[in-house]
């Protein structure tokens, strides 16, 4: 039986914040500052434009007086919608159930917060030869939308870290790959017109059609052709459309529909120019449209491009993770971070975190509380191993 982790406080209290990405994390964000603030450290606390919510970065500094260099423990505030799920206990009022924590957000990443909190004695009264940055962001689950704020502003800074962890859900083990994650959205809007006088409508459906069909040729390419890589339990890069909204009436030329897709890029394709052919196809559509009709038009918005992440096997991210006892995975995962944000301005970065990711976003998400002490274990010696004496 496991003892009780000495973070699962703290755990529990960020987990009663009901930091569902719809909403707000501003009460989460000032209960994290006011406990850094007793220790001595002032965060840095950006809102996002609507004023609603807020990234915190903060800089526990080096013995020294340094800021610079050092390491960044990144995670995310949000947590996804528990509506339509059917749980056995209350999501936000989390409970210890068999060696597990239940609620939502345990996994997802409110365990790997509360053991960075719960440390907080721990950073701040060692001697560190390096800073170590607290880096926690919102909506990550909208698309890491939060995660562009929070580089630019660790570059504004001049913080210039050397190595970042982003605590999502790995069973504590070192990954240091995955795909990127891009939605894109395209309204085509014909002319609506009575269903027994077509040559006088432009069916935005029907036309929505062809686009569908061609985002389903790129990814049957990817499939056949490549480029793969087998460290994915899916090789190939994926592209699939998963919403479509249009028509009124059995009898109406419907003259609006709305789709939603989704792509993920392995490293050897480029989302840009993926995007690029999307954009390219649906003007060639929309010219279709015009020809028909000379006020028909096509949109194409692009909500998120989320890169992804493919570090290196030399990388000093994955050494020093190794000399703090932790396991690097084979293999890459299937599912997205933020850690591409920060590897893309040149910080050495990893994800690493308590919890596995089959139980994020279900009902029920729980963390098993040694995956909670294994962690603790880590921060443990990663502060010992950046302390002067250490």
């Amino acid at each position: 039986m496991t003892d009780t982790p000495r973070s699962l406080e703290w755990i529990e209290r960020l987990v009663r914040i009901d930091t569902t990405s719809r909403g707000s994390n501003l009460e989460l964000i000032e209960v994290v500052a006011e406990e850094l603030r007793r220790h001595g450290v002032e965060p840095d606390i950006r809102p996002d434009p609507t004023g609603q919510k807020a990234n915190l970065l903060a800089t526990i500094p080096a013995a020294d007086g340094s800021r610079t260099g050092g390491v960044v423990l990144s995670g995310h505030t949000d947590v996804v919608p528990v509506d339509d799920q059917e749980w056995t206990s209350e999501p936000f009022q989390p409970e210890v159930r068999d060696g597990r924590l239940y609620g939502r957000g345990t996994c997802d990443m409110k365990g790997y917060l509360g053991v960075i909190v719960a440390a907080l004695p721990e950073l701040t009264s060692a001697r560190l030869r390096e800073p170590v940055h607290l880096a926690f962001s919102y909506d990550e689950e909208l698309g890491c939308l939060g995660g562009w704020p929070m580089v630019e502003a660790i570059g504004e800074l001049g913080l210039a870290p050397r190595v970042c962890v982003v605590g999502e859900p790995t069973s504590m083990r070192v990954v240091r790959g995955h795909k990127s994650v891009n939605t894109v959205h395209v309204t085509f809007t014909g002319v609506a017109a009575h269903s027994s006088l077509t040559p006088q409508g432009v069916n935005a459906i029907e036309h929505a059609a062809r686009f569908i069909t061609a985002v389903r040729g790129i990814a049957d390419g990817w499939r056949a052709d490549g480029p793969h890589d087998e460290a994915y339990l899916v090789p190939a890069s994926t592209a699939s459309v998963n919403i479509v909204h249009g028509g009124i009436a059995g009898n109406t030329v419907p003259d609006r529909c709305r789709i939603e897709l989704e792509f993920r890029t392995i490293d050897a394709v480029d989302p840009q120019q993926v995007v690029d052919r999307l954009r390219a196809e649906a003007a060639e559509i929309e010219q279709q449209m015009q020809a028909e009709q000379p006020g028909a038009r096509v949109q194409v918005d692009v909500p998120a491009m989320v890169p992804g992440l493919d570090t290196p096997t030399d990388s000093p991210a994955l050494a020093m993770l190794r000399d703090l006892g932790l396991e690097v995975a084979e293999g890459k995962v299937t599912y997205g971070t933020e850690a591409g944000q920060f590897a893309g301005t040149g910080i050495a970065t990893v994800v690493c975190g308590p919890g596995d990711i089959a139980q994020a976003h279900a009902a029920d998400e729980y963390v098993e509380l040694s995956q909670v002490e294994e962690c603790e274990r880590f921060l443990d010696r990663l502060v010992a191993s950046l302390a002067e004496d250490g």
